[in-house]
């Protein structure tokens, strides 16, 4: 299968063409290297025949028509996004330009190129999304397909909006997507303004290792692999139409995370030890989200996707890789907005 994937620097993007290629996959990469993109994330696959790369911005409709022209996809996968929160807050206007006129584009260009094509019966769009479209959660209870949206921030708001242009693209135009909700991402090669690179990072360097308000926000941790995995099982033999909830099974609160991180830097890095002292807490985010969870029953019982790895295991495969690779994650440190603390206009 030739997979068209944009935003594929990006950290679940450069995943999904990583293991996309080892499978055995074509993939083109779509991307328009903006703050958080990463091409030696892909230094993996660089060399391969199976991969190829077009810098363009899905904002471009002229670049993606030539795109498609010139690759003839058999398939999409959408995960260009912004997709920080905190940086919606300050500048929502790029997440409603990228994350919903971006998507109408890709849409469009996708359209025009199945008719084409001739309507191809095995021609799929899937557009990956998040589980913050869905609002927050009390104590009890796990978002599914049929929990209604609710998001509650510039960038979860910009999110749930695509996800509706897919679904009424598919009803109105019969274009054949599939969408996949997935729950907190986390692993190898995580663009460094997120929780728990933050954390590894900050404690290796001796800096306070910020926790917004008293860290009990609950999210449901999905090892970045295990997102792989389901991504392109859902590409690959999901049905058309439908939507799919990928989660970790790993609820944790914040503070949790962080205290569990700083366990495995005081047994990898003992010199720093103990590196709780270094947790501060700060003011929260403005709308900060209770709590979120996922119930992956669908996923499970219809293409037989479960999570194989434990956060207990995936915390630990986390921060042995970012002590195991310095000349990654070190250029990033000096990227706009890196190592600041965003999200406080409101």
């Amino acid at each position: 299968m030739k997979l068209l994937v944009t935003g594929g620097a990006g950290f679940i993007g450069s995943a999904v063409v990583r293991a996309a290629v080892a499978r055995g996959h074509q993939v083109v990469n779509v991307d328009a290297l903006t703050y958080a993109a990463c091409l030696d994330s892909l230094a993996p696959v660089a060399g391969s025949n199976r991969y190829s790369f077009e810098q363009a911005d899905i904002r471009d409709r002229n670049a993606l028509d030539r795109i498609f022209a010139a690759h003839a996809p058999d398939a999409v996968m959408h995960l260009a996004a912004e997709s920080h929160v905190d940086r919606s807050i300050d500048g929502p206007g790029d997440f409603v330009q990228t994350n919903i006129t971006g998507t109408f584009n890709i849409l469009e260009a996708a359209r025009a190129f199945w008719m084409a094509q001739g309507k191809p019966e095995g021609f799929r769009f899937h557009h990956i999304s998040t589980d913050e479209v869905f609002g927050s959660l009390g104590p009890k209870g796990r978002f599914d397909e049929d929990t209604p949206y609710a998001p509650r921030s510039p960038y979860s708001a910009s999110k749930a909006a695509s996800d509706h242009l897919v679904r009424a693209w598919h009803e109105t135009y019969g274009l054949p997507v599939l969408v996949t909700n997935g729950s907190n991402t986390y692993g190898p090669y995580h663009f460094p303004e997120k929780l728990i690179p933050v954390v590894i990072l900050n404690a290796l360097h001796g800096r306070p290792i910020p926790v917004y308000g008293e860290g009990l926000n609950v999210r449901d941790w999905l090892y970045v692999e295990d997102h792989t995995e389901a991504l392109l099982t859902v590409v690959e033999r999901g049905a058309v139409g439908r939507t799919y909830c990928v989660g970790g099974g790993s609820e944790a609160r914040n503070i949790d995370i962080v205290r569990a991180i700083c366990a495995l830097m005081d047994e990898m890095h003992a010199g720093g030890a103990p590196h709780d002292r270094l947790i501060t807490h700060v003011a929260d985010r403005p709308g900060h989200d209770a709590r979120y969870a996922i119930d992956p029953a669908r996923i499970r019982a219809e293409l037989g996707w479960q999570p194989s790895v434990t956060l207990e295991e995936g915390l630990r495969r986390t921060v042995r890789w970012f002590l195991n690779n310095r000349a990654w994650w070190e250029p990033l440190l000096s990227r706009q907005g890196v190592g600041q603390r965003l999200g406080r206009k409101a």
